[in-house]
């Protein structure tokens, strides 16, 4: 099973497998941050690490043209723009020392840039929804 949705993900029109896999990793990596102890070097790694990916996840959706509604983009691509200046807006804050800021800014991308944006990938028609649930 798992290898007839990995074919089926890796037949589709670029960015959308890596862009796939990178937003899987940024789940889990994210998910791992939220939970475990802050601060220190593993947590920093960590972060760059995720910020990396989100920035990847955001600005690769901007090339992923499935919904059309204003030519080539849809309200989703006003999401990756949200995500990718609160990108800038996490770290800042971070290295400002506002920790406070950071942690709201980044549990903020966490659920609506992957959580909540990943659930709507399962909306039928979606190709989430074809290569997870079938057509």
């Amino acid at each position: 099973m798992e290898s007839k949705i990995l074919e089926q993900l890796l037949l589709q029109v670029k960015p959308i497998p890596s862009h796939v896999f990178a937003a899987f990793f940024a789940l889990f990596l994210g998910a791992r941050q939220l939970l475990r102890p802050k601060g220190g070097g593993a947590h920093r790694l960590a972060g760059w690490l995720w910020v990396g990916l989100m920035a990847y996840v955001a600005g690769s959706s901007l090339w992923i043209s499935e919904i059309q509604m204003w030519g080539r983009f849809s309200p989703i691509h006003l999401l990756s723009l949200w995500t990718l200046g609160s990108l800038v807006f996490a770290v800042t804050m971070a290295r400002r020392g506002n920790l406070r800021a950071h942690r709201r800014a980044m549990q903020s991308l966490f659920f609506l840039a992957l959580v909540v944006t990943g659930l709507f990938t399962l909306v039928p028609g979606r190709v989430m929804h074809t290569i997870l649930l079938g057509s």
